[in-house]
């Protein structure tokens, strides 16, 4: 049973109640206030399975084989006022058992910020990752899971935040962070990140964003900074979603075979989707992750004998409906191939260097926006 945090409870419903109280009281009457809600629910097949009720290796969307199962259920409340503004959300589910704080596991982010001078906010509390190429959440991507190299980002994050956007074409984000994918702080330093978006057109758009700083131990006495890169191209035109994306991250004093010199890890993406009408789509990703130091990844004794972490490529294809805007409903394979001296699968009683998989995804999703359904 799951415990509930009376505190936290009681934050969040001064968090769902604020907006409600301030248009009340007349203090922003240039407003918005939205309640959403968002459920995803899926069955999923891995030839690897770790056994009834377990989580698979790589576990972030549909995690558990030959189970129905609730990837997410979860409830939003955005007010976007003149000078303030707040975004919360509770969750519950597998994705939030699988990769979430366990200290904070209900929440998926709670924040509130102020403006400072025009298009400039300063917006402080917990947060979803600002790193990356592809989203958290099924209906926020083109495919229902997620790559490798996105399974080795953050997903959530504490920090203070400044935001600037300037002509609806650039954002601009700084953040001071306790650490990476980290609530709760786990040393006396922190770390700095940033998130740069810019909107060419209507249909395409491109962002880098980086993290930078040292999560170990106070008691490490040399510097383990790690310097993390992204960038990403989103293009949509007429029929076609196109998605690029690629990780660089490097750490000093990380490499396994002399720990005098830094490690590497690079990983990349190509997603794109074709859409016949508002109904039906088709989509394939192709993916790579290269991690021979393990700096985020295991590190394991391979075939050989050699201590490495993770190296392998994927491929994704799946089928789209959509019964309207709010739900789809998506079938889905991926495969993924290991190097072949990383047999980390183990199926018919044999380790094996590759797994098939396949999940079957069902979402709905409503906004209501100052009282208001939304249709879009």
């Amino acid at each position: 049973m799951t415990r509930i945090n009376t505190p936290l409870s009681c934050l969040f419903v001064f968090l769902f109640l604020l907006p409600l109280f301030s248009m009340a009281q007349g203090t922003d009457t240039v407003a918005t206030y939205s309640l959403s809600a968002y459920m995803d629910m899926y069955y999923a097949y891995y030839t690897d399975s770790t056994g009834p009720g377990d989580f698979q290796q790589f576990p972030t969307t549909s995690p558990v084989s030959n189970s129905i199962g609730l990837n997410t259920l979860q409830v939003s409340s955005k007010f976007d006022g003149k000078r303030i503004r707040e975004l919360a959300t509770i969750h519950v589910g597998d994705i939030a058992r699988s990769t979430w704080s366990s200290t904070y596991n209900l929440v998926q982010e709670a924040h509130g910020g102020f403006r400072i001078y025009k298009n400039l906010w300063v917006d402080v509390g917990f947060f979803r990752t600002h790193f990356g190429t592809e989203l958290l959440l099924p209906c926020e991507n083109i495919t229902s899971s997620v790559t490798v190299g996105t399974f080795h980002e953050p997903y959530y994050q504490a920090a203070a935040r400044l935001n600037y956007t300037a002509h609806d074409q650039w954002e601009i984000s700084l953040y001071l962070l306790n650490g990476y994918g980290l609530y709760a702080d786990n040393n006396h330093r922190k770390s700095v990140g940033m998130a740069v978006n810019y909107t060419v057109n209507e249909a395409l758009s491109i962002g880098y964003t980086n993290y930078l700083g040292n999560d170990a131990p106070d008691s490490v006495t040399i510097s383990k900074t790690m310097f993390a890169n992204n960038m990403y191209i989103n293009y949509r035109e007429g029929n076609i979603k196109l998605q690029i994306g690629g990780d660089f991250f490097t750490e000093r004093h990380a490499n396994l075979v002399n720990r005098a010199n830094a490690a590497l890890m690079y990983s990349g993406l190509a997603t794109v989707g074709y859409y016949t009408d508002d109904h039906w789509g088709v989509y394939t990703r192709g993916e790579i992750f290269h991690d021979p130091n393990g700096l985020v990844s295991k590190i394991i004794t391979d075939a050989t004998g050699h201590r490495m972490g993770f190296m392998l490529w994927g491929i994704t294809t799946g089928l789209e409906f959509r019964p309207n805007k709010q739900s789809y409903i998506r079938l889905e394979g991926r495969k993924l191939q290991m190097d072949s001296h990383e047999a980390i699968f183990r199926y018919n009683g044999m380790d094996r260097n590759y797994r098939y998989e396949i999940m079957l995804n069902a979402g709905i999703s409503f906004t209501l926006i100052n009282g208001v359904l939304t249709r879009s």
